[in-house]
């Protein structure tokens, strides 16, 4: 968030028109088209993978049949290159008739009847990132009207094409246009993407009035360097980014893409492990109609995805860097369990990892069983007081759920922000 005079001013009148709408109090799931199938749209030449009413169709029906849905895997969104080139005769945004025959509301209903919903894609600016049309500002309420009667049930609005000043002033309307359609609509922002993702352009108190998610940072390519750079920038800002996440309101460092080209077996787990501990929305982008058993497995892994759905709703941080080139991330969850990542950015050989819970700072006296997320198994009760090894495979993680047996008497409470350089110490809650 730009903080120029008249952003502070709207900042300062945004709480009577802050979203407050309820929705997304967990990190949303579903799959979204960008990151696989960009703006694919030679339906002619390659009419199984462009962006049209087919590709949503047949995605949808591989959330309701193959397990997705279940899980929680609930959004179909789409994502730019949806609309024709041109608003028709009222202004109004339209699909592309060619792709998108039946309309967005046929589209919405098919979701709808598998027990899934819609999202779309805007873009606060003249163009689209595409170059389809943009949300100006005057069409703020009535694209807002439109995705409302269309039956949409989550915009993620771009960045651009537009200036600082029109961000200011156009997410904050977007948000008050959505809540007065009378339609529960989750809305997800690009703004701080386009501001530096950080303070003083940011202000993510204030963000979280407006938005249920918001981009931070640069969108996620299929590769693991991709991955990394991610990774490095929320972690390396997570004293401002943790504090900023919570019910309603979520960072979002963007798609998962597990099950694409560019991340091998080990890095496709580091993937979901760390965006679980992040908190962060799980929206897939990759084919689900041809997607490998293995990178199935990985995103259909049922206690990962309780762990990313824990009520708390409290981003993780990370608590240890080794110069063996380890990372420990802690996340803390409901009912005084915590979720652990061990990490490895080693490219040699699986590296044997020792350490105890005392020196992540658990606190004295207590005792956790501990379950390996991947396995499964019940590894068995451990002391804080106890050494123990972890065998990481390279660019891989072990993940642990530890869930408290025995506490001490006296309970611990959050630290949802400290300064740089100060220690993070779990939660018992």
């Amino acid at each position: 968030m730009v903080l120029s005079r008249l952003a502070l001013a709207l900042a300062l009148a945004l709480p009577s028109v802050a979203l407050e709408n309820g929705l997304a109090r967990t990190p949303p799931m579903g799959w979204m088209s960008w990151e696989r199938f960009r703006c694919n749209v030679d339906c002619q030449a390659d009419p199984r993978n462009c962006i049209s009413e087919q590709l949503f169709f047949e995605m949808a029906d591989r959330l309701a049949e193959d397990g997705w849905r279940e899980l929680g895997y609930e959004y179909i969104n789409i994502d730019d290159c949806w609309s024709a080139k041109q608003r028709d005769a009222a202004g109004q945004l339209v699909p592309d008739p060619k792709r998108f025959p039946r309309g967005i509301k046929a589209l919405a209903d098919y979701v709808h009847a598998r027990g899934l919903k819609l999202g779309i894609y805007g873009d606060l600016g003249i163009f689209t990132c595409g170059g389809y049309p943009g949300t100006m500002l005057e069409d703020v309420k009535q694209d807002a009207q439109t995705f409302a009667a269309w039956g949409v049930d989550m915009l993620k609005l771009d960045g651009c094409y537009s200036s600082a000043e029109e961000q200011a002033k156009g997410y904050p309307e977007m948000a008050r246009a959505l809540n007065a359609t009378g339609r529960p609509i989750v809305y997800s922002c690009s703004w701080p993407a386009y501001q530096g993702g950080l303070p003083p352009k940011v202000n993510y108190t204030i963000l979280a009035e407006i938005c249920n998610l918001w981009r931070n940072y640069d969108d996620i390519q299929d590769s693991w360097d991709s991955v990394l750079s991610i990774v490095d920038w929320f972690f390396k800002n997570q004293d401002v980014l943790q504090p900023a996440a919570g019910p309603g309101h979520w960072n979002d460092p963007d798609m998962l893409i597990i099950g694409n080209f560019g991340l091998s077996y080990e890095q496709s787990r580091s993937q979901m492990a760390l965006w679980t501990v992040m908190a962060a929305p799980l929206l897939m982008s990759t084919d689900l109609r041809t997607i490998s058993p293995s990178a199935k497995e990985i995103l259909q892994n049922r206690l990962m995805i309780r762990i990313n759905q824990d009520p708390l709703g409290i981003q993780g941080r990370r608590i240890v860097k080794e110069k063996s080139l380890i990372e420990v991330f802690l996340r803390p969850l409901s009912q005084a369990a915590s979720a652990l990542v061990f990490f490895s950015r080693r490219t040699d050989m699986p590296f044997h990892y020792t350490t105890s819970l005392a020196k992540l700072h658990f606190p004295e006296d207590a005792v956790y069983e501990v379950q390996d997320v991947y396995v499964g198994k019940i590894i068995g009760a451990l002391k804080t007081a106890d050494n123990f090894s972890v065998v990481i495979n390279p660019s891989g993680v072990v993940m642990w759920y530890l869930r408290p047996m025995a506490l001490p008497v006296q309970p611990w409470y959050v630290v949802r922000q400290q300064a740089p350089g100060e220690g993070f110490h779990p939660a018992l809650l």
